[in-house]
């Protein structure tokens, strides 16, 4: 296993890194819609915060030598399933066919009471 670590996404505030490589796969911890950059939410609503957690995911993949063309597997969290429709238009602009096969559902509550939360496995 090798421990994949990025600026490119928030570092990891627990005894959790931000992705492992194993072998041909890379699977990531959940990425929150942080801005690296500021430590802060990006401004927005569910949109925004999709774009964000997305980006993050993105630079953690590529720091493990993936792209999103890898993802065969993504999980979202959502802080409301209302948040549907709007994460899934932002969703749909960062990956293409065939599409990863992917589970979304709603949970109680999100660290720091985030809107969206976004993890995936991906194989070479």
């Amino acid at each position: 296993m090798k421990k994949i670590e990025t600026k490119g996404a928030p570092a990891a505030i627990g005894p959790y890194s931000q992705g492992i490589a194993s072998a041909n796969m890379v699977f990531t911890s959940g990425q929150l819609p942080i801005d690296p950059s500021t430590g802060e939410f990006a401004e927005g609503g569910i949109k925004e915060q999709t774009m964000q957690s997305l980006k993050n995911l993105k630079a953690v993949l590529e720091e493990g030598g993936m792209t999103l063309s890898n993802v065969v597997k993504t999980t979202v969290f959502l802080s409301s399933m209302d948040d549907f429709a709007s994460m899934n238009e932002v969703y749909s602009q960062f990956f293409s066919e065939p599409f990863p096969a992917r589970s979304a559902f709603a949970v109680k509550t999100l660290p720091k009471n985030a809107l969206v939360e976004i993890e995936c496995v991906a194989v070479k």
